[in-house]
């Protein structure tokens, strides 16, 4: 497979390619899980694939539909899912989350046993609360939350499947008990099953992928990865090490250029991301230090990176760009600045 022909398919299965329009939900289901430690950034993923036209249109589906929510899944980080998607992710990741985060806070000096009831009586209390009023509540009881342990904290009562990050108010997300906000905690399917789902749903949204790229993204073993690909092997077209959903439409020839946000999708989905980002350019892109930059593609490929001082966009090109595509990112630039106002 060629490196462009690549980059159709997977810029297609991203909904980067003039896919039909989705309203938020419905885009954060097709791609499975949109990494969301920075929310605004989560906001510009859906953006992107045309799926919100205003950052409140994303708030909207975690606060008054409650169609998605937030929890530490997929390698221990925070994701947006498809509310029902929850519960079989958080069954999956949430064990290896758990003894991620006990472990940090050993090291910390934070006491996750004793935050734990301190935290869901306060959210029982008050309902939904922001971060820091938690902090001031685990003060409050003498215990240590300062710093880095409040994060892990949070994520460790995440991972017991305690509370989630539900609702934005007055521009802060806020925490709720799972109970409350989710409603009676559904009945995941056995693990074989959720394996092969996720298998399934990771290539919808990421296929042709391998392995090894499964098991990069989810954070689960290989072992676990090559499990969940064996169960839907009736469904699998394979090329090479590559493997992809057999009844996947043809990608289109054409893809328009984006502007993508920081953590993007589709410049996190996959363990080499040579295909997207071409490698005398990757450390524009990826830094270090698990930053991924806001990108500009074209034809499925970065051509730069972006920022928006004070609301206004400003594209940083790696090399000139062609008449077409700075103008078609001139368009996408207006529309990123339009989305939070």
């Amino acid at each position: 497979m060629t490196p462009a022909e690549l980059r159709r398919r997977r810029s297609a299965a991203q909904l980067l390619a003039g896919a039909p329009r989705l309203d938020p939900a419905g885009a954060v289901a097709r791609l499975l899980a949109v990494q969301a430690q920075d929310l605004h950034m989560a906001r510009l993923a859906l953006r992107a694939r045309g799926a919100a036209r205003t950052a409140d249109a994303v708030d909207a589906a975690l606060t008054g539909e409650r169609s998605l929510v937030s929890g530490w899944l997929l390698r221990g980080t925070l994701h947006l899912v498809a509310r029902g998607d929850y519960a079989w992710l958080h069954a999956l990741t949430a064990p290896l989350s758990a003894a991620t985060t006990r472990r940090r806070l050993a090291q910390l000096g934070g006491d996750a046993d004793a935050a734990e009831p301190v935290i869901v009586r306060a959210l029982a209390a008050a309902g939904p609360l922001p971060r820091a009023a938690l902090g001031e509540r685990l003060a409050a009881a003498g215990i240590r939350a300062e710093g880095q342990i409040l994060p892990h904290l949070l994520a460790h009562a995440a991972a017991r499947g305690q509370v989630v990050l539900g609702p934005v108010q007055d521009g802060r997300r806020c925490f709720a008990l799972t109970r409350d906000w989710l409603g009676a905690p559904e009945r995941a399917p056995d693990r074989g099953a959720a394996l092969a789902e996720l298998a399934r749903r990771y290539l919808q949204a990421h296929g042709p992928a391998t392995a090894r790229d499964l098991a990069a993204w989810s954070g689960l073993p290989l072992r676990d990865a090559h499990a969940g690909l064996a169960a839907i092997a009736a469904e699998l077209a394979q090329d090479g090490d590559l493997v992809d959903l057999a009844a996947r439409s043809a990608a289109p020839r054409r893809l328009p250029p984006r502007l993508l946000g920081a953590f993007d999708p589709y410049l996190l989905g996959w363990r080499e991301r040579n295909f997207a980002v071409p490698g005398a350019h990757a450390r524009q892109v990826h830094p270090g230090g698990g930053i991924v930059r806001a990108t500009a593609i074209a034809s499925g490929r970065a051509v730069g990176t972006w920022t928006a001082p004070g609301g206004v966009v400003a594209l940083a090109p790696f090399t000139p760009l062609a008449t077409t595509v700075a103008a078609a990112l001139r368009r996408e630039a207006a529309a990123v600045e339009r989305f939070d106002r």
